[in-house]
């Protein structure tokens, strides 16, 4: 395993957000090969159907990037065409990254995933957290957090969706962080007993992110950075931004089909914004959906932890099969949203102006495939996907003698 400082070391070296990505290096003629020419037609079929500004792909195959190509446009009003190094909000595959650095602390014997999160005894017993309304808090674990079943429903609302309203509840002169995020779940009853259930959680993730800072030593974008993307090569995947001013010249133009609508801004200046600019907080967001990646960087995370021999995985064999355990309802895995129990896993994302889905099969292929468009019918993207893929898998025969992570 690899070892990275915590608190008290003095030889923390984390090397620069702006070091070159290989992705920068790949332009779409690379993927020109015959054999997987089909994949160019199915996938601007889908984009044309759907009407989807743009899109990138990449596909790994026994470890190696074997496609990585940007289709339509990165920015639609001034026709400026998606690359493989365009940037996309990759929305809940966050949680993804999240869970790989939580295994990573416990493989390193920094916690176990069975340490309380609350009370006296918990990760999180700062001053701050030591109010709550439910006993039943002080049960709740990481491992908890991690599959969903914490003890909070948030179908209806989602706090970390609400900063305003956290904002308002608090009587707070700024927008909500995580530490009063955390306090404001923490001034309300449980939905049910933790463990007991499984509902899927934002809030839940944000409270890892907090962990992972204390178990560390580190703030959560540094570690994830330094422990698990940075020793894979990959420098460009970071925490998104907010507002337009604020994001990084690669990441793509966010767009939503449907007439524009204007929401207050999560910052509380008042002003009335569209909601995949302001009106979520993305940094807030951070572990749970608030990352930014290249298709080809996220790639290559992926490959690190999808349990294959061609690539080396960042985590151990007993950490990977933990988070991939499959039951019927799929509610044990940690960090994937969904398995056949055969071998193929997925992870999905989706905020305004953006979809992501990740598969990976047991036929060692991997695909990612970003999107910068809320299509007309956004509760069925990720079904829409996912077909596209299995229509292209059927179609390639034939796959290039490259590998595109090596350019």
């Amino acid at each position: 395993t690899s070892t990275f400082p915590f608190k008290g070391d003095n030889n923390i070296n984390i090397p620069a957000d702006n070091k070159a990505s290989f992705a920068h290096r790949i332009n779409n003629s690379f993927s020109s090969y015959p054999g997987t020419l089909v994949i160019d037609s199915i996938i601007n079929v889908f984009l044309k159907k759907n009407h989807i500004k743009g899109a990138s792909v990449a596909i790994t195959r026994k470890g190696q990037l074997v496609y990585a190509k940007g289709f339509g446009y990165a920015n639609y009003i001034d026709s400026i065409e998606t690359i493989p190094s365009n940037l996309f909000r990759i929305a809940s595959v966050s949680k993804l990254i999240t869970a790989t650095a939580l295994m990573k602390l416990a493989e390193n014997g920094k916690l176990n995933l069975e340490d309380k999160v609350f009370g006296k005894n918990g990760w999180l017993n700062d001053s701050i957290f030591l109010k709550y309304a439910d006993k039943r808090v002080e049960d709740i674990t990481i491992q908890h957090l991690l599959t969903h079943k914490a003890g909070w429903n948030h179908k209806r609302n989602d706090p970390v969706f609400g900063p305003l309203v956290i904002a308002k509840r608090l009587n707070l002169a700024k927008p909500a962080g995580t530490n009063e995020l955390i306090q404001y779940v923490l001034n309300q009853k449980l939905d049910f007993v933790p463990g007991r259930q499984y509902n899927y959680s934002n809030t839940g993730y944000c409270i890892l992110g907090k962990i992972i800072e204390k178990a560390s030593g580190m703030p959560y974008e540094d570690f994830v950075k330094f422990a698990i993307l940075q020793p894979l090569g990959i420098y460009n995947m970071q925490i998104g931004r907010s507002f337009p001013e604020e994001m990084p010249p690669d990441e793509v133009i966010y767009y939503i089909n449907e007439k524009l609508q204007l929401y207050p801004a999560f910052d509380g200046s008042g002003a009335r914004v569209p909601l995949q600019y302001g009106g979520n907080n993305i940094e807030l967001l951070g572990p749970a959906g608030g990352w930014i990646a290249s298709a080809p960087e996220l790639a290559k995370f992926i490959a690190a932890v999808d349990g294959f021999s061609d690539f080396p995985d960042i985590l151990s064999r007993h950490s990977i099969k933990l988070m991939t355990r499959s039951y019927p309802k799929n509610n044990h895995l940690i960090g994937w949203r969904g398995s056949d129990g055969k071998g193929t896993w997925w992870r999905t994302g989706t905020l305004a102006g953006t979809a992501a889905l990740v598969m990976r099969f047991n036929n060692e292929l991997n695909w990612i495939i970003l999107l910068n468009t809320t299509p007309d019918k956004r509760s069925s993207i990720h079904n829409e996907l996912s077909r596209t893929i299995y229509q292209c898998m059927q179609k390639v025969k034939d796959w290039p003698p490259i590998d595109l992570f090596a350019i």
